[in-house]
């Protein structure tokens, strides 16, 4: 791992900025952290948390996937997304909304659903994930005149929500590979994945050489990818978070920092 981490540092440290990052290797059980304390603007990583304290109230039985949701033009909000440009009287369930909130990384349908858990709720899920830098305040492209902070996230807090994701220990194992598979089919590729190999076959059902269950987030000058890496038989847990980089030059940065994992657990 040696040498992986030397790659790392040599793109971080040409970047400049700020880098929290925490890899976790689950086949060798090796880690290295830099900076994985330090807190940073959560952006849509805490998107993450948001869908674990929603499957939590799956299980308790307080929401049902199914159940739908009226888009009303209130909660139409900017940003990533494609529900604001939806029909306002449109319903959605529950499950697609999360989905959305994930894989396209929408705010709308993520403020829909932090209206359903309220804060409450998704602060509780965090405390019992052992998140205790990591902290959820408000709803997304919302900001209160009287807010008490910004959502924020550490790397090192990250590795460890994704690691009880992979493991099965967050709800249940059914819960985690639903969440895992949601965030699998995640549709915004321009970091971590973005210099991975095509996946395209002309022969059907050749297996994939490469999965990323992930979630980015950015703000400006804020840029984070956390996931998890499956390569062949090999799995990887990282977590790679920023602020202070270029946002143009930001995602080229963190697709390097993706080759690099890729290559390191295809040797």
């Amino acid at each position: 791992m040696k040498q992986l981490i030397d790659k790392i540092k040599t793109i971080t440290k040409e970047a400049g900025g700020t880098w929290g990052i925490s890899l976790e290797d689950l086949d060798t059980k090796e880690t290295w952290t830099s900076n994985g304390e330090q807190v940073f603007t959560a952006a849509s990583v805490i998107k993450v948390p948001i869908l674990i304290a929603a499957f939590a109230a799956f299980d308790q039985k307080l929401l049902v996937p199914s159940d739908t949701v009226e888009l009303k033009k209130e909660d139409l909000v900017a940003g990533s997304g494609v529900l604001q440009h939806m029909t306002p009287g449109t319903y959605f369930t529950i499950y697609d909304l999360l989905t959305l909130m994930i894989i396209q990384s929408d705010n709308t349908a993520t403020n829909m659903i932090i209206d359903l858990l309220g804060a409450e709720k998704i602060n509780q899920t965090m405390e019992e994930l052992g998140l205790k830098k990591s902290k959820f305040f408000n709803r997304l492209m919302i900001v209160p005149a009287n807010r008490e902070g910004v959502n924020q996230i550490t790397a090192l807090e990250m590795t460890a929500m994704l690691k009880q994701l992979v493991t099965g220990q967050v709800v249940s194992l059914y819960a985690c590979e639903q969440m895992i598979d949601i965030m699998k089919k995640q549709q915004l590729q321009d970091c971590l994945p973005g210099r991975l190999p095509e996946l395209e076959s002309e022969i059907i059902g050749v297996p994939e050489a490469w999965q990323l269950a992930h979630k980015t987030g950015s703000v400006t000058r804020v840029c984070h990818d956390v996931g998890i890496f499956y390569v062949g038989e090999k799995t990887m847990i990282a977590s790679v978070l920023s602020k202070g980089i270029d946002d143009i030059k930001a995602p080229g940065l963190f697709a390097d920092i993706g080759f690099e994992i890729y290559h390191y657990l295809k040797q």
